[in-house]
C-alpha cells in the first residue's frame, strides 16, 4: 500500500496519512506529556500523568548552599538527602525536594543530578555524566509504578528513577550511575558531618518549604497512583533499602532491621559477601561488599520497592 503512495507524491501522501489517522486506520506513535513513546520499553498503558505537564515541578539548575549553621529553617528531625562526594558534603532537605524533586547540581567540576520521588519516598543521586558528556534532568510529569519519570534536556530520554535506566527515547536501555548518599534526619547527617554545606531556600522560585504538599502521605496508608504489584506484608510506607547485585534485587526492611539489638549484620547474596550498616531511628543505612565499597542501594517506600521487584528476595530477622 505505501509503496502506491510512494508514487503519489509527498504532499499526496500526506494527505492520505492524516486521513488514515483521523478515522483510526493508522495510529501515531504513542505520546504522553511531548515525549516519544514509540521505543518504550515498558507499557505505555502504565505511564501515567502525575498531574502537572512537563516542567510543571520545575527542577533547581542553580542550587545555592549555606553552612550547617546557618541553615536555621531546619529542625533536628526533618529529613534531608546527604551526598559525600568529590571532596564536598552536602545536604538537601526533603521539605525543598519536595517541591522540585530535582536539583542538578556540580560538584568540584563533576555534575551529579540529585533525585526524589515523594510519591516513593525515592532519594537517587546520580553521575550526570552520560557517554562522556555533562546532562542536566527535568521533571517529566510522568510516572511508572508511582514513580517519577526523569528526562534529559539534551536527548528527552525519560528515565526511570528506580530503575536507574532509560525506558524510551534516543537512549533507551541506557543505565544511569547511582551514587551513594543518606536518607537521614538532619541531626543524623549534621552530628556525622558538621561542616556540610546545605541547599539554600532561596531556589529562585517561590514556594513555602515549611510546609509539605503531600500533608500526611509519608505516614499514612494512602497511594495516590496504581502499581503493577502490591504486597501487604508491610505498611505501604515502611523504609527499606532496596539492593540490586549482579541483575538480582534483595530489599532489607526496616521493620526487620528493628529487631536487632546492634546496628549491623553480615549477609550473603548473588555470590557476595556484605556488611548492612543501618540506623534503624533515622530509617538510614548503607550495603558495603567484603572491601568496605559502598554499593548503591534505594532508600524507599516498601510499596514502591514491591511494584518494581516483586520477585525480590525479602531479608527478615532470623
Amino acid at each position: 500500500m505505501f509503496s502506491i503512495f510512494r508514487q503519489m507524491g509527498l504532499k499526496v501522501f500526506s494527505v492520505v496519512i492524516s486521513v488514515l489517522l483521523s478515522v483510526g486506520v493508522v495510529h501515531a506513535a504513542p505520546e504522553k506529556n511531548g515525549f516519544d513513546l514509540a521505543n518504550s520499553t515498558i507499557p505505555v498503558s502504565q505511564i501515567l500523568s502525575g498531574g502537572p505537564p512537563r516542567d510543571g515541578i520545575p527542577a533547581i539548575d542553580q542550587p545555592k548552599f549555606i553552612p550547617a549553621n546557618k541553615a536555621d529553617y531546619l529542625k533536628p528531625d526533618d529529613r534531608v538527602m546527604g551526598v559525600k562526594y568529590a571532596g564536598e558534603v552536602r545536604a538537601y532537605p526533603i521539605n525543598i525536594l519536595n517541591w522540585h524533586e530535582i536539583v542538578n547540581d556540580t560538584v568540584n567540576g563533576q555534575a551529579i543530578a540529585v533525585t526524589f520521588c515523594p510519591l516513593c519516598g525515592s532519594g537517587v543521586v546520580y553521575s550526570a555524566l552520560i557517554n562522556g558528556k555533562a546532562h542536566k534532568f527535568g521533571v517529566s510529569g510522568l510516572l511508572y509504578n508511582s514513580d517519577v519519570l526523569l528526562y534529559d534536556r539534551e536527548t528527552e530520554t525519560l528515565w526511570s528513577q528506580i530503575l536507574a535506566k532509560a525506558i524510551s527515547g534516543k537512549m533507551v536501555n541506557s543505565p544511569l550511575t547511582i551514587i551513594p548518599s543518606s536518607h537521614t534526619s538532619w541531626k543524623a547527617w549534621k552530628k556525622q558531618h558538621p561542616n556540610t554545606k546545605v541547599l539554600s531556600r532561596k531556589t529562585g522560585f517561590d514556594r513555602d518549604y515549611s510546609q509539605s504538599p503531600y500533608g500526611n502521605y509519608t505516614s499514612d496508608r494512602t497511594t495516590y497512583f496504581p502499581v503493577a504489584f502490591s504486597s501487604k506484608r508491610y505498611h505501604p510506607k515502611e523504609r527499606v533499602l532496596g539492593l540490586t547485585l549482579n541483575g538480582q534485587q534483595k530489599v532489607y526492611p526496616f521493620a526487620e532491621l528493628a529487631k536487632f539489638e546492634g546496628n549491623s549484620l553480615r549477609d550473603h547474596f548473588a555470590g557476595k559477601d556484605l556488611v548492612l550498616e543501618f540506623d534503624v531511628e533515622n530509617r538510614d543505612g548503607q550495603i558495603k561488599d567484603a572491601s568496605g565499597k559502598v554499593l548503591p542501594s534505594i532508600n524507599t517506600f516498601w510499596f514502591a520497592w514491591y511494584a518494581f521487584h516483586p520477585e525480590a528476595e525479602i531479608y527478615s530477622y532470623p
